[in-house]
């Protein structure tokens, strides 16, 4: 067996094992135990702070540029629409079923099947570190975020998301705001009161239809949805308080701020953002990555989801194997046959390659 086909199998049976494993975001333990189990074992030195794992490849060299291959441990929680069992990795038809196997697990397998390729190459030129972290599917505090500067001095980062093993140069970003709209209780009988839901439908069809000067070529424009709205105790009563939640994706153009002083400024509603923090991201297409993707038949473009890249602050893309449609999806899966796509494309992208 060659080198690559014994790098694919092993990330196979890595990835099996993973999804054996429940690895819910905030409780990743145990999957992060079984990381530096296979890095143990294949002698690679590892560092680790709560539930993520890094790794340095073997020739780190001060002075030379560093790249960063990093994926998350985590997974939401399965839906009841499962028809299998989501913690028991089943192949059927070429296919691995399980939670987690598309999101972002094949990534997170092929990436490391990648690292350890180039692990003992003193020839790169450029430095290597590994990192399989946390609390991805929640943008949480003690992910990736929380490692940053253990990390050291970053010149790129290839994260792992399933794209097709197509290149995502750009990603919206998230704000979610909740809103509260506030008026007078009052006997729904009576013309009596001051109706909050009245108040707050009037800011929901501003929001619905207010565009953004700025668009993006590859973003598109910033996207504003209300997901929910609660108001009333009972028939009878006027509401005083209505509430509601809005999900804003943003293009390149706006930051998570503007953006929200813009909405203050044309609403009358109270407004409170959860947090500013996960702006789009993106690199230039002419970045020697972007080239180097295109030359081997790569497609480029902007991804509506939003990973890892928010919390990063420095230049990176995301690509990986597997099909964004599928994650979060009852009866998730990944091809085995995209498995050896994705290690051999990430090799394919590393190699004799310069920043």
């Amino acid at each position: 067996m060659d080198k690559d086909n014994f790098l694919t199998k092993e990330a196979v049976n890595l990835l099996k094992s993973m999804i054996a494993i429940a690895s819910y975001s905030g409780d990743e333990h145990r999957v992060a135990d079984l990381i530096k189990n296979i890095l143990e074992t294949s002698n690679i030195e590892y560092k680790s702070q709560g539930n993520n794992v890094w790794a340095h490849n073997k020739h780190f060299t001060q002075g030379k540029p560093t790249i960063l291959l990093n994926s998350h441990i985590d997974t939401v929680k399965p839906s009841k629409s499962w028809t299998k069992d989501p913690f028991t990795p089943i192949i059927e038809s070429g296919k691995l079923y399980g939670l987690g196997s598309n999101d972002a697990g094949a990534s997170l397998v092929s990436l490391l099947a990648a690292f350890k390729y180039f692990h003992h190459d003193d020839e790169l030129n450029f430095n290597l570190i590994f990192a399989a972290t946390a609390e991805e599917e929640v943008s949480g505090p003690n992910g990736i975020a929380s490692i940053i500067e253990q990390l050291g001095a970053i010149d790129f980062a290839i994260v792992g998301e399933p794209t097709k093993m197509n290149l995502a140069i750009a990603e919206k970003g998230l704000m979610v705001i909740d809103g509260e709209a506030k008026g007078i209780s009052g006997h729904a009988a009576r013309e009596e009161g001051e109706n909050a839901i009245y108040k707050a439908l009037k800011d929901i069809g501003w929001l619905q239809n207010y565009s953004f000067d700025k668009e993006s070529n590859l973003l598109g424009p910033v996207k504003m949805s209300v997901t929910q709205i609660n108001a009333g105790s009972q028939h009878n009563v006027v509401p005083d308080r209505c509430g509601f939640v809005i999900d804003v994706r943003s293009n390149e153009h706006y930051s998570n701020r503007e953006i929200f002083e813009m909405l203050q400024k044309n609403t009358l509603s109270e407004l409170k953002a959860r947090s500013f923090r996960l702006n789009s991201s993106g690199m230039s297409a002419n970045h020697p990555f972007a080239k180097k993707a295109i030359s081997l038949g790569l497609e480029t473009f902007g991804s509506p989801t939003l990973s890892d890249q928010a919390l990063i602050p420095f230049v990176s893309a995301k690509i990986g194997p597997g099909d964004s449609a599928r994650s979060h999806t009852a009866d998730e899966y990944i091809h085995l046959s995209e498995i050896e796509k994705g290690i051999d494309t990430y090799i394919n992208l590393l190699k004799d390659f310069k920043l």
